[in-house]
């Protein structure tokens, strides 16, 4: 029997798991062109291996050009594996190697296009992987959109593909656990998945333990509570946001008002001249009621509810086939709408919110001269402080963890609304090599960039001191210095469980004064497994509270009368330091730190510190309230961890808002 071998965690039946996914880098100030900026400091992250679980990838794509590298870093140990329409020469010194894993199971489902081999099909791998360690590639766009220079966190970096996910057959657990295994054999030095499903993964605390950080989506089943995935303690998971981008499109009516809304209308499609408008009113807005009238004119729905999401491209398609010249359709967010599919209907498609949809039914209703006109105008790409953000995407799933109450998630988040990036030739516009994505897919892989890029500068630091260095510098204000807002049905500020610590900021992860710190052995005191000691049993089942797990956050999910947690800080900044705290409390909820000052030396760098929380207002049970501890040692370190409380007094009264 597998389980009785000695080197064997546990073993579990099989589980198949989901695909979470150019101007993104610069709103995060990581300047390629800056001769003493972040990424000249750490040149680029050059000879830092980024593995990537993912659909494979596309070797000749720029992104993977090998031009001014040398050979892989002498530690690399891994293989060029070959298959139909990858060869040995596919793998060079920037794409050092490819695996590719496949089960009966999966090969039984997936599509009839796949290629067995590390070639990417699906397009999702490619992108993910250019995100993270791409070359710079200048002059690139999708049919002129968001033209400008592509590259990836860490541009100088290696890159290892393991292609565990397949187009239709999706990502099965065994595969992910043998690419773990190899890329930890192969020597890689940061490990990105922008994969999810309903379990943890187990095997991904052996990487951890091996010093390996381990970076997951959250998943993209937003904006609903309890749905973040990957939330298991030791790994980075990263909710997605917006950046300073947008694409506004000016919809003019035939009076002369007009709106602006975000859609991809490029040339060749655009109703640059007045078209009638023909509407439709609530349930006859669907593909099977677009007739021969529509031709010539603007497809309009109005009435829909508001909870539902109207199928904009089997509308817009059918319009388009009947001689229509677009569509205008409600949808109380555009997160997921802005990307490729937009540029495959045959005629604009342009969402808008509830009051322009409003304001256009009127028009039509009495403000025209008997024929209700409108036009709708190009694209055009607008970046800078004219566009606030970041802002938590509608689609980014939230926490409380369903599996681990006790800890944070998501940790951080980071760009994953339309980013531009690597494609294969095979998607959607052959003679365009980068393409648009959205999804917690593309944050992650933005934050596994960034830890290259900080395992340069700080190659002895553990996975969870990267991960605290990012998130204790997180920021919670957008570019117009106001709280960061959630998308959703309701868009509201944000809290823990939408960004967790806040959005990454890399700057200052370089330097952030004190880190929590966690040696791999002590996630064994809190959990039910032993992940490469012995044969072990759940590693999803706590063993207590994990109050006093030295993460760079608090969760208490029952509180109910008192509690303390103990955190223990580790100085990296200069050596002589005195850092103060200060609390934002939870409402109802007493906070004390104790020592609340601590003083560190060359001889003295770590240093242990106790929370308590105590239980002031009884009547606001049962809500999770959220607050912060940061220190601050009078100059730039603002060391903050955000904390998530919920008062239990009465479990009959306990809920989620």
């Amino acid at each position: 029997m597998i389980r009785g071998l000695p080197e064997v965690v546990s073993v579990r039946e099989n589980q198949i798991h989901e695909l979470h996914t150019s101007r993104s880098w610069d709103f995060l100030g990581m300047d390629y062109r800056q001769p003493n900026g972040l990424l000249a400091k750490a040149n680029y992250g050059d000879d830092i291996i980024i593995g990537v679980i993912d659909t494979g990838i596309t070797p000749e794509s720029p992104s993977f050009a090998d031009d001014g590298y040398g050979p892989p870093p002498s530690k690399w140990k891994g293989i060029c594996q070959v298959g139909p329409s990858f060869e040995a020469k596919s793998c060079n010194r920037k794409l050092i190697g490819a695996r590719w894993y496949i089960d009966d199971d999966t090969l039984s489902r997936m599509s009839k296009n796949e290629i067995l081999s590390p070639r990417d099909v699906d397009g999702h791998g490619t992108h993910t992987a250019s995100t993270a360690g791409g070359n710079i590639v200048h002059n690139a766009s999708i049919l002129g959109l968001a033209t400008g220079t592509v590259r990836g966190g860490a541009p100088r970096a290696r890159v290892a593909m393991y292609k565990t996910c397949w187009s239709g057959g999706g990502c099965s657990t065994a595969g992910q656990l043998k690419a773990m295994d190899d890329a930890v054999h192969d020597g890689v030095d940061i490990l990105s998945l922008s994969i999810g499903g309903p379990f943890e993964n187990q095997g991904t605390l052996h990487v951890v333990a091996k010093g390996i950080p381990v970076v997951y989506s959250a998943g993209n089943d937003g904006p609903i509570a309890q749905t973040v995935e990957n939330s298991s303690p030791w790994l980075l998971t990263v909710a997605a946001a917006t950046m300073d981008r947008s694409f506004p499109v000016v919809i003019t009516l035939g009076n002369n008002d007009k709106f602006v809304a975000q859609s991809f209308v490029v040339s060749g499609k655009s109703t640059s001249q007045f078209s009638e408008i023909k509407l439709f009113v609530r349930d006859d807005c669907n593909a099977g009621n677009i007739d021969n009238t529509v031709k010539g004119k603007i497809v309009f729905c109005f009435g829909t509810k508001f909870d539902v999401q109207l199928d904009y491209y089997n509308i817009t398609k059918a319009t388009g086939e009947k001689g229509g010249k677009g569509v205008i359709l409600p949808q109380y967010n555009t997160d997921l709408l802005l990307g490729d599919d937009l540029l495959t209907l045959p005629v604009p498609f342009v969402p808008v919110d509830y009051e322009i949809t409003y304001r256009i039914y009127q028009y039509i209703n009495g403000e025209n001269d008997g024929t209700p006109k409108m036009k709708i105008s190009f694209t055009r790409t607008t970046i800078g402080t004219e566009v606030s953000a970041p802002k938590v995407a509608v689609f980014s799933s939230r926490g409380p963890s369903p599996i681990y109450p006790g800890v944070l998630k998501p940790d951080i988040a980071a760009p994953g609304v339309s980013i531009l990036a690597a494609s294969p030739k095979t998607t959607i516009y052959e003679h365009a090599p980068y393409h648009f994505l959205s999804g917690t897919s593309m944050s992650c892989p933005h934050v596994s960039g960034i830890i290259a890029v900080l395992k340069s500068l700080h190659p002895q630091w553990s996975p969870a001191a990267l991960k605290s260095a990012i998130m204790t510098t997180a920021l919670t204000y957008d570019n117009y210095g106001v709280p960061i807002q959630a998308n959703g049905k309701l868009p509201k500020i944000a809290d823990p469980f939408d960004y967790g610590a806040g959005f990454v900021n890399p700057n200052m992860a370089t330097d952030p004064g004190l880190i929590y710190d966690i040696d791999p052995l002590d996630y064994f005191k809190f959990f039910n497994c032993m992940a490469g000691l012995g044969s072990g049993d759940n590693c999803t089942t706590a063993k207590g509270s994990l109050a006093d797990l030295n993460l760079p956050s608090i969760t208490i999910p029952n509180l109910r009368t008192y509690q303390a947690a103990t955190r223990t800080v580790t100085n990296v900044g200069q050596d002589n330091a005195v850092y103060k705290a200060f609390l934002q409390p939870p409402d109802g909820v007493e906070m004390a730190v104790k020592p609340a000052v601590l003083v560190f030396s060359k001889e003295k760098k770590v240093q242990s510190f106790k929370v308590t929380f105590k239980v002031t207002r009884r009547q606001i049970q049962g809500d999770y309230r959220f607050g912060s501890l940061a220190w601050h040692d009078g100059g730039d370190h603002w060391v903050r961890i955000p904390i998530a409380v919920r008062i239990v007094i009465e479990d009959i009264y306990s809920k989620i808002s």
